[in-house]
């Protein structure tokens, strides 16, 4: 069972989201090459979002989870000395991230060995790429507690690491090694014991739950992402301009003339239409631990919340650049909600062909989009059990009732759920 969510925003002169050389990204698509906002660019905006409105746990996505997170609360919140709580969670690294003990042993003597010394920082095996890098440190406290790349740590597994090794460190000499049995022992049922110790199946957080994360440690537990998100792009060709600016000194006398900087940006207007698909029963699955062909028995207050926050938060937030000199703000004029057990499947290709702007784009998009809805149909029969719109247009859609969002949401909801 799906939930499809199509939408269609305008944003005037702006810089959504930039590409490594400032420029406003762009994508081929069709006859004509678009403007395009990356699906990343969009879920980070919703990610944050979604934190604020949903009261379920949250996740990190960081280098220093290690460091800031388990290192600062053993000291400060458990008092755990320095020595001692550095020690564990070096070792904690260790097993957590590399394939085997022996490498985690080895890490917690290195530690040892360079106390009080700057050091290269040993970076445990991940899977996040091969790049090489070796970053220097100012102080022995973060030593082999830094991260290759940025990984998804959720609040529940914060809570349950720190009170392992805080019980672990109550063993004095043998923290360490009660810490490496501890964990051996219990990997193949680590969602288990987090779940088991109360702090639910969110491991990786409401994050993890939706945007997924992949890992191949032996302990820490992967997870599939329901949400598909679609990069957006404009459903008409590529048009930017550079805008070209300058600072003008405050303090400059009469006689000194010029300005004391000049710049450029990209700049582009457009409208967007974006796509996302989520996948129910694995969402379901994810929040509650149950297995996806169970998800019709669990309690789905929780992912109903979810999925209503996820609508409002894709018609609503805008992403961008620049936001303090183009003030990029704008909601979706065009929201269609789709629910049912067919393959989802974008509607991207009623733009295939670059629509050329005439009297109002909007109504123009959504005609168009619409003829092509109708056109797969008549090609495969129905699409969809159910769909709800929702714009500020004016427009027939025959059957598919019209509504404002809240209720368009809340209907398809329901059919979703029933």
């Amino acid at each position: 069972m799906f939930l499809q969510i199509h939408t269609l925003t305008s944003y005037h002169a702006s810089l959504l989201n930039r590409d490594d050389a400032g420029l406003a990204k762009r994508i081929p698509f069709g006859d004509k090459t678009r403007l395009r906002v990356s699906s990343q660019c969009l879920k980070r905006h919703w990610r944050e979002r979604l934190q604020e409105t949903v009261a379920l746990p949250s996740g990190l996505r960081t280098r220093h989870f290690f460091e800031r997170v388990i290192l600062r609360r053993l000291v400060e919140e458990e008092g755990i000395p320095m020595e001692r709580a550095q020690a564990l969670t070096v070792a904690l690294v260790g097993l957590l991230l590399t394939k085997n003990a022996a490498k985690a042993e080895k890490a917690a003597k290195a530690e040892k060995t360079k106390k009080g010394k700057k050091a290269v920082a040993e970076q445990p095996e991940m899977a996040f790429g091969d790049e090489e890098e070796n970053i220097a440190e100012e102080a022995t406290e973060t030593v082999g507690l830094l991260v290759k790349q940025p990984i998804l740590f959720g609040q529940p597994e914060a809570d349950f690491l720190v009170a392992v090794l805080k019980e672990c460190a109550a063993a004095g000499s043998d923290a360490e090694k009660r810490l490496q049995e501890r964990l051996k022992k219990d990997k193949e049922n680590f969602k288990a014991m987090l779940a088991q110790a109360g702090h639910g199946h969110l491991y990786a957080g409401l994050e993890g739950a939706l945007f997924g994360r992949f890992v191949t440690s032996d302990i820490l537990s992967r997870s599939d992402a329901c949400m598909h998100v679609a990069h957006a792009f404009t459903v008409h060709p590529l048009d930017t301009e550079v805008d070209y600016f300058t600072v003008v000194d405050d303090l400059n006398r009469d006689d000194e003339t010029g300005a004391a900087h000049a710049g450029d940006m990209e700049l582009g207007a457009g409208l967007f239409y974006g796509y996302v698909a989520v996948d129910t029963p694995l969402l379901i699955s994810n929040l509650t631990g149950c297995k996806t062909k169970d998800w019709k028995a669990q309690d789905s207050a929780a992912a109903k919340q979810v999925l209503q926050e996820l609508i409002h938060t894709i018609a609503e937030v805008s992403p961008g650049a620049k936001l303090g000199s183009t003030a990029p703000y704008a909601r979706a004029d065009f929201v269609l909600l789709e629910t049912g057990p067919q393959q989802p499947r974008s509607l991207a290709n009623a733009y295939l062909q670059a629509l050329t702007p005439h009297g109002n784009g909007m109504e123009q998009a959504i005609g168009s989009l619409k003829a092509y809805l109708d056109a797969q149909e008549r090609m495969y029969g129905a699409t969809a059990a159910f769909r709800a719109a929702a714009t500020t247009g004016i427009g027939d859609w025959g059957s598919v009732p019209v509504l404002p969002l809240a209720e368009a949401s809340a209907r398809a909801l329901a059919a979703l759920f029933e």
